[in-house]
């Protein structure tokens, strides 16, 4: 079993800058690929970034150039700093881990709010 441990999250100001935690335990498996995805309000659940336990990284469009997703294999955990903030990035943030060909697991989310 993997469980993942979010932290991080909060109110920030637009333009301000937070970074999320995402601590993976357990049985882990790899390759795997470890990210973060995010659900605001009435909206769908969307990827924000994800990230190779090789290094390679995908980022959804609205985000490149404000967050970055770094990754410490040796700790298992997977970071999100996010940049330049606007009010549209307020949402439940969701840290994953997929495990290629095989099972996908979620933290239990944590909320990031924008506003002034």
């Amino acid at each position: 079993q993997v469980q993942l441990v979010e932290s991080g999250g909060g109110l920030v100001q637009p333009g301000g800058s937070l970074r999320l935690s995402c601590a993976a335990s357990g049985s882990i498996s790899r390759p795997n690929s470890m990210g973060w995805y995010r659900q605001a309000p009435g909206k769908q659940r969307e990827m924000v970034a994800t990230i190779t336990n090789g290094g390679t990284t995908t980022y959804v469009g609205s985000v490149k150039g404000r967050f970055t997703i770094p990754r410490d294999n040796a700790r298992n955990t997977v970071y999100l700093q996010m940049n330049s903030l606007k009010p549209e990035d307020t949402a439940v943030y969701y840290c994953t881990l997929q495990v290629v060909f095989g099972s996908a697991y979620w933290g239990q989310g944590t909320q990031v709010t924008v506003s002034s």
